[in-house]
């Protein structure tokens, strides 16, 4: 199951690249000619992240940035990693 979004199933899919020439006609030429293709592959843009799951444990999950921006996945939320003693507050004055 790799590069495959853990959440939506979004793979990679097939495609072609477009090799063209020429000027377009809208700029005063006689128009562009397609010159090669080529196979390519459009791959999703996968992130590793941490996500807290439905029953409130923590794991790595391998998430499209889609579902990360539509908040599919919920991400782990850390603790504060130091607090001062006696409140964070200075008096003044």
């Amino acid at each position: 199951m790799g590069r495959q979004c853990e959440v939506c199933g979004k793979g990679p899919m097939t495609g072609n690249s477009i090799e063209t020439r020429g000027k377009k006609k809208y700029l005063g030429g006689v128009g562009t000619k397609i010159t090669g293709l080529t196979a390519r592959k459009f791959k999703p843009n996968l992130q590793r992240v941490h996500v807290t799951t439905a029953n409130g444990t923590n794991k790595s999950m391998r998430v499209c940035t889609q579902c990360l921006r539509s908040g599919a996945v919920t991400k782990r939320v850390r603790s504060a990693p130091f607090k001062l003693p006696g409140g964070a507050e200075k008096k003044t004055g």
